[in-house]
Order: C-alpha cells, then structure tokens, then sequence
C-alpha cells in the first residue's frame, strides 16, 4: 500500500482560480472555458498538484507535511505557469540602434541588406565567449521567470555555422538544472543565409543537412528543428528539404512562415506534421483552412508587428472562428521583439487581434504546452500534473491585458517551490 501524500505547499484563498482543467486544445469557442474556481484553493505534494478546488474543502482534506508553506492568496488571481513557445534568449548583443533606424523610416529588410539584422547577431555571437553569453542567457531567464513565465522553447539560430550552432545550443544545455525556468531546446540553423555564404546558398542547406543536423543530433542538443520559410530567407522548396532531413534525423519540426508574405509556408507546416507554425501575419484563408483541419499550432507573436511598428497583425479573429488552436508568445529576441513580458503580450493580443482575456490565457497555457509538446504534464493545474503556478496581483483575471507595463506576478513556483517571491 503506497504512502498517502502530503501536501508541501498549500495556496488557499484565492479569488480566481484559472485552473485550465480539460482535455485536448482549445479551439473555438472554448478557448473562453477558464475552468476557473470562486474562493478556490491549491494542495501541492513534491513537484506535483495534489488537489483543487474550493478553499476550505482543499485545506480541510489534504493532510498537510512537516513544514508545509501556506500561502493566504487574500482573493488574488491564481493560473498556471505561463508558457512561451517561441524564444530566442541566446544572443549577446542587443539592437537598439537597428529600433532607431527603423523610427526614421528604414524597413526591417533595408537594415538586413545593409548588414544589420540577424546577420549582425551572428557576428557578434560567434565572436562572443560562451561564458558571457552564458551570463546573458541566464539574466533573460531571470526576467522570464519573474514574469510568471515557467516553461519556455528557446531557439539557437545566430550561430550559422556548425560550431557556433552547437555553442548555442550548448548554453542552453550547460543551463539545464542551474536555473528554475524550463527550457526546451530548437535548432534554428536556418534563420538565414550567413556572410560567408550569401552567393552559395546550395551549399549553406547542404551545410545544415549534412553537417549542423547529424552534428545536433549525435550530441542530443535539440528536440525541435525550425526554419525561417519567408521569401528572401528560405524558399518552399528550401524548407522542405531541410525539415525532411530535420524529421528524418528525429526532430521534431516547427516553422517560421508567413511572416512577411504569404508564401504558402502555414500549408508546408501542416503537410509536414509540424507542432507549430509560427508569425503568420499573411497567412491565406486556404492556409487558415489547413490548419484547423490539423493539429499544428499557430503560435502568434504581436510583439514582432508592434516592435517593427507594422500594421498587418496575423488575422487571430478568424483563425479561432474557424477552429486553429491558437497560442501566443514574446518571440523574445535582439532584433523584432525584445520582450520577456508575455503578460505584455497578452495586451497586445487583446488590442490587435482581439482576443479577449480568456483566449489569451488558453493561448498561454494550454494551447503553448502544445506547441511545445508538453500537454501530457504542463498548462492545466489537476491532480497529478506539474505543480507551474503563478500568483497574480489582481482580483479578476482580465486585468491581465488591462492593467498593462507592470509586472503582476508576486509570486512563481515552479515544480511545487516559490522561484520568486518567497518572502513578503
């Protein structure tokens, strides 16, 4: 007969619970179902959610461990930890400069062609010493989690050449149990064609297929392999061959696409049996259509339209209406969105593409643990999945897109522990 569990930590009185509780993606009209819980209250045992439920009925039932902490939430917003899909948070320089220039008017493609972009983000990582970019990662990690963020996809992709590639991938590893904040890891070697390369192109995906993918994979330093498919990145056709080396080496696929055209990369991503696709700001109505017949995600990034000051926002409104699981992230990266705040996010999805809080809520828990492959433990809080918590500063849950450019989270805990916030 196994030992009863005791709960190690204990949140009770909490003015909304957002338990996400239920099975599958949201989609549609559920994407409002919050599943949340009045005077609700939450029993942690170890690393795992031992009950939910009303306050008293939660305290009064679960038998409580030497030394439990309770935590009086006195009416606050509680929800699970926050998920971010879409990350680039390995970089050493940031590019202020580049936001300037793009204030008198250059376009994100004239600071590109003139050696800016991700391209100058290359340079100076390959130049940068594993050990700073290292400090440089782990600080963004600090901000993230500290934004009730617990679960993140980070992608390599300023690298561009095998070494500096694996040196990325690397401090993501390196980090791995030396940080709270979750981290699943992306091969993003096509990001963009480097210097060296710009009149071979050929010979950069044969570079990728033949080198960076065995080389990631032998060393076991990604899950996910992404492409960048826009047009003056990697074409269809370039897309293709490299994901179909990517899926056959055992990763698992995500696409950048749409982003700047519609180029038909939302149709390759559901032919492809991608997780995600990701951006999607010109996505057609055949590549909506595709996607709500699949299971690959649409993962929305506002931040990167608002950053670049762009008026085109992927078309969120008739996504859902027409049934894509739909989720949202920062896109948290030096040049088009640097932003660890996807309460911010949140914001922006409610002012550009309409979302109500509840959508966006379901787009940052459930639905991005599906688009990070993590449904089986992570987005809804239930007996027996992760204990990834958050502890919000507010008395209804739609403050979150309202009360906008603070930090609402007072407290995080990742795997039954408070990470931030544990004192008053």
């Amino acid at each position: 007969m196994s030992p009863i569990k005791k709960a190690t930590l204990l949140i009770k009185n909490i003015g909304q619970l957002i338990t996400m509780e239920g099975d599958g993606p949201r989609r549609g009209p559920a994407m409002r179902e919050l599943g949340m819980i009045e005077h609700g209250g939450v029993a942690v045992a170890g690393e795992e959610i031992l009950a939910v439920g009303n306050s008293d009925d939660v305290e009064g039932k679960s038998p409580l461990a030497h030394g439990c902490k309770i935590i009086d939430a006195q009416g606050a917003v509680v929800t699970p930890g926050l998920i971010d899909a879409h990350t680039h948070p390995v970089f050493g320089m940031t590019r202020e400069k580049e936001f300037e220039m793009r204030l008198e008017g250059k376009t994100y493609m004239e600071i590109a062609e003139a050696g800016g972009g991700i391209r100058a983000s290359v340079r100076d990582l390959r130049e940068t010493p594993a050990e700073i970019l290292q400090e440089k990662t782990l600080r963004r990690y600090d901000r993230l989690l500290a934004h009730g963020i617990t679960t993140i996809e980070a992608k390599s992709g300023y690298g561009l050449s095998t070494d500096a590639e694996i040196k990325s991938l690397k401090i993501i590893q390196d980090l791995h149990g030396h940080h709270p904040l979750e981290v699943i890891p992306t091969f993003l070697g096509a990001h963009e064609v480097p210097d060296e390369f710009r009149n071979k192109r050929d010979a950069y995906i044969d570079l990728i297929i033949n080198e960076m993918i065995p080389a990631v994979t032998t060393e076991q330093l990604a899950e996910f392999s992404d492409v960048f498919c826009e047009e003056g990145v990697f074409s269809i056709e370039e897309s293709r061959r490299i994901q179909q080396a990517a899926a056959k080496a055992g990763l698992k696929l995500k696409f950048h696409a749409d982003e700047l055209k519609d180029t038909g990369g939302a149709e390759l991503a559901v032919s492809m049996n991608a997780i995600s696709a990701d951006h999607l700001m010109y996505i057609s109505e055949s590549g909506i259509r595709a996607m709500a017949q699949s299971n690959t995600v649409a993962v929305l990034l506002p931040g990167t339209s608002f950053s670049l000051g762009g008026k085109q926002y992927a078309p969120a409104r008739r996504m859902i209406e027409a049934g894509v699981t739909v989720a949202l992230s920062t896109d948290c990266n030096p040049g088009s969105s640097c932003t660890e705040s996807l309460a911010m996010i949140v914001t922006l999805a409610a002012l550009h593409l309409k979302m109500t809080a509840a959508e966006s809520i379901s787009a940052v828990t459930v639905n991005a643990a599906i688009a990070s492959d993590r449904a089986d433990r992570r987005g809804p809080l239930a007996p027996g999945t992760q204990a990834d918590l958050v502890v919000w500063a507010m008395a209804d849950y739609r403050e979150l897109p309202y009360h906008y450019g603070v930090n609402l989270a007072t407290r995080v805990i990742k795997r039954g522990k408070v990470v931030v916030g544990n004192t008053k």
